[in-house]
């Protein structure tokens, strides 16, 4: 792999921190908002941040009418859906869980790959790579022991927002690249847009509490201008370098976070098949790089 293939290793491995901590900051948001209210927040606080930047760096927002509804289904996808359910969901199951079923992003993307991208196809060095990460996704959580308490709904919503997910990166492969614009305009538009739609829904009960405290605020500002802000930059940097396959699997390296971070911050105990599924993660995600190669030719 060149230098210019492997330029967005630093940013794919801050976009695996910023979304893996997301988790916990929904839980704490969850404190004083509704689903739909934590789900707006995010968009809301995002687009601020990267409106700001746009403004500070004279960037042009898309205008053409076909550009814009393309990026409204992206924020549909990327914002709306999953800024909802994956609230709604952590209102009855932990974070680390949220996490972990967030890593079936990657095999949603290949089928969606399949469907509707006619120039980019899965080699199978990602396949195989994305394979692996998955099942030690399913070791770390220790899937023979069932979902115990959690509810079925609850990890639909979670199932779902993923396949939001996985559609959305080839979509924005096929759709928005090739129209060369700059990244932090794409990602402001994105979000506007999201925050827009949801406005609505978050004035007829987006406020659970009014009784704001420091850290669920705090929590939310960074989950909104860092995760729902700045990362979708990084986000549309590592999609136009590397791809949708490799752009996707920035959830194996969220999975570990949110693992590691629901377990020193929420004191959940750590037992064996966690960093044992975790090694298998990134042993996966260095496939679907190729960064380690499965066959060697002669």
């Amino acid at each position: 792999m060149n230098k210019k293939s492997s330029s967005w290793l630093p940013v794919y491995i801050a976009l695996g921190l910023t979304w893996g901590c997301s988790f916990i900051f929904i839980k704490l948001g969850l404190e004083f908002l509704t689903p739909v209210g934590v789900g707006f927040g995010r968009c809301a606080l995002g687009a601020i941040a990267l409106l700001a930047v746009v403004r500070a760096k004279n960037i042009s927002l898309p205008k053409d009418p076909k550009t814009l509804f393309h990026l409204w289904i992206i924020s549909l996808a990327l914002n709306v859906v999953p800024g909802v359910l994956f609230a709604f969901a952590e209102t009855k199951v932990t974070s680390i869980l949220a996490g972990i079923i967030n890593a079936v992003t990657p095999l949603m993307t290949l089928l969606a790959i399949m469907l509707i991208s006619r120039d980019e196809k899965p080699t199978f060095a990602q396949v195989a790579g994305m394979l692996l990460g998955f099942v030690g996704v399913l070791i770390v959580l220790a899937v023979w022991k069932g979902l115990g308490t959690n509810p079925l709904i609850s990890v639909l919503a979670l199932v779902f927002s993923v396949a939001c997910y996985g559609f959305s990166y080839p979509y924005t492969k096929r759709f928005i690249l090739p129209k060369k614009l700059k990244p932090e305009a794409l990602a402001a538009t994105q979000v506007t847009l999201g925050a827009a739609t949801l406005l609505p829904f978050y004035l007829m009960g987006g406020i659970a509490n009014d009784q704001f405290k420091l850290g669920p605020v705090l929590a939310m500002l960074v989950l909104g201008i860092f995760g729902s802000g700045f990362a979708y930059i990084w986000n549309f940097r590592i999609l136009a370098a590397a791809g949708s396959a490799i752009a996707s699997s920035v959830t194996f390296v969220t999975t570990i976070v949110a693992v590691c971070v629901g377990a020193i911050f929420l004191g959940e105990e750590i037992s064996w098949n966690e960093p044992a599924g975790a090694v298998i993660v990134l042993l996966g995600v260095a496939i679907a790089q190729g960064r380690i190669k499965l066959f060697t030719s002669k």
